[in-house]
């Protein structure tokens, strides 16, 4: 599964902010939003509600981690909200993989989960020094990926470095979902492992997930549009 569409983050602090950015789209541009932690503590599902009634696809990024029976019980929640894509964290285990899993399939939900490995904000300094993991990033994103994929999952939450060698441990079919995408002259922020959505299309990407490059553009229609073009043709 591969989605041309540029899943906009919808890295706002209130609904007011989501409302104002999307006037600058037209209302016929079926878009892929994401909406994190910030945004759905701020506003809860009644916004996720409104997007899906717009006809949007939305990501809904919670990175769920807890006890195996509390992640299956939020996921059954979640599973009535329609959204396309959820999150857990891999860290959690892979009873909690499985029971995350378990939770959607007892709704009879479309929603696919997917495994948080390392965020594209951790660099290989900060996994040995920090979390004390003394495999490498490579090794610490695979391993992930092969218990997501033997846990049922759908994919994972990944950097586009690591996308081919995923797909490769797991199957074509295996989601690749990757932020840390940025344009030529974007600032990288707390970004670490970060490409262009060229270089993600090149390395194997399902799907990309791209922020500030597009909500603080000055034309974010135009920029969406030109990464839209940019990761569908590879360039």
């Amino acid at each position: 599964m591969r989605d041309d569409r540029p899943i906009i983050a919808l890295d706002f602090p209130d609904k007011a902010s989501v409302d104002n950015f999307l006037t600058q789209f037209p209302k016929k541009e079926k878009l892929f939003v994401k909406i994190g932690m910030e945004l759905f503590y701020r506003c809860g599902p009644d916004l996720i509600k409104e997007m899906t009634a717009r006809g949007y696809d939305v990501f809904l990024d919670l990175k769920c981690h807890d006890i195996p029976h509390t992640v299956e019980a939020a996921m059954k929640s979640i599973s009535k909200l329609n959204v396309t894509l959820t999150t857990i964290h891999a860290s959690g285990g892979l009873q909690m993989m499985k029971a995350a899993k378990s939770g959607l399939v007892q709704s009879s939900a479309n929603t696919k989960i997917l495994a948080i490995t390392q965020l594209t904000s951790t660099s290989e300094e900060m996994l040995h020094q920090e979390q004390l993991v003394k495999a490498s990033m490579e090794q610490s994103v695979e391993n992930y990926a092969k218990l997501a994929a033997q846990a049922g999952l759908d994919g994972v939450v990944c950097s586009a470095f690591e996308a081919h060698q995923i797909k490769e441990v797991t199957g074509l079919d295996f989601l690749t979902v990757t932020p840390g995408i940025r344009l030529e002259n974007d600032a990288y922020d707390d970004q670490k492992r970060v490409v262009s959505p060229g270089q993600a299309a090149q390395c194997g990407a399902s799907m990309i997930v791209v922020g500030r490059s597009i909500t603080q553009a000055k034309d974010p229609y135009q920029t969406y549009r030109d990464i839209k073009k940019s990761w569908k043709e590879g360039i």
